[in-house]
């Protein structure tokens, strides 16, 4: 059975306002999604890395995995005009070489702070429910508001979760979730649980981290610069 790493990597990064999308741009001289590549590239039970790519960023992408010898990458695919749509166009093509009984990790490309035992831990769930999401806590109270200035609801926050990716399926049931969800008319929903929730199936939760965060903005990347500088105090447990 072989497990297949599938990174989104279509956005143009518009809420950070630079030049190039921000999986591609330049942290301790190495794009991002080389940092995201890596994770999967080092870890033993990942056999293939598939991308959905912002198109026109292909030989770019090439060049950077063949310089930080992402020898893993095996396909690249163009990103679609969603989330949801890029997912499809990779597991199209991953249905053109694996098994229905395979299994697909799906992760954001701009999630670079990927830990092993994250991936560890999807699959380990997966293999044993049947789906994985990586979720963490929450740790804030969680406000509900209609016009984002005033609220008058609040949420439990020990019965919520933030997700978070990888989302790890068997090929098969990845690709029935998203036809499914096609046929409904849902074109932009990337995240699978959301699907899941939508059709009446189960999400089972894997260890997510709050390094495992999300680059969206200017200051995640500030964020990401001192986590990559950071190491853990001995003393702490």
């Amino acid at each position: 059975m072989s497990v297949v790493a599938m990174i989104t990597a279509g956005g143009s990064g518009s809420r950070m306002h630079q030049s190039i999308p921000k999986q591609f741009l330049m942290v301790q001289e190495r794009p991002v999604i080389i940092y995201t590549l890596e994770a999967f590239q080092r870890h033993p039970e990942v056999d293939a890395i598939c991308v959905s790519c912002l198109e026109g960023w292909f030989n770019v992408l090439e060049a950077y995995a063949e310089q930080f010898n992402i020898t893993k990458l095996k396909y690249i695919v163009p990103g679609g005009e969603t989330g949801q749509a890029s997912i499809m166009n990779g597991l199209t093509e991953l249905e053109k070489h694996y098994a229905p009984d395979d299994i697909v990790i799906i992760h954001d490309g701009n999630r670079p702070m990927l830990m092993p035992e994250i991936i560890s831990d999807s699959l380990r769930v997966m293999r044993k429910y049947g789906n994985a999401v990586a979720v963490i806590p929450c740790a804030e109270v969680i406000m509900e508001t209609e016009d984002g200035f005033i609220s008058s609801a609040s949420h439990q926050r020990e019965k919520l979760r933030r997700t978070q990716t990888p989302h790890t399926f068997y090929l098969k049931d990845i690709c029935r979730l998203h036809r499914k969800a096609l046929e409904a008319g849902i074109t932009n929903s990337a995240a699978a649980c959301m699907l899941m929730e939508k059709f009446g199936e189960h999400v089972h939760f894997s260890v997510g981290s709050e390094k495992n965060l999300k680059l969206t903005t200017l200051d995640d990347i500030d964020i990401f610069k001192a986590l990559l500088n950071t190491e853990r105090s001995a003393w702490l447990k």
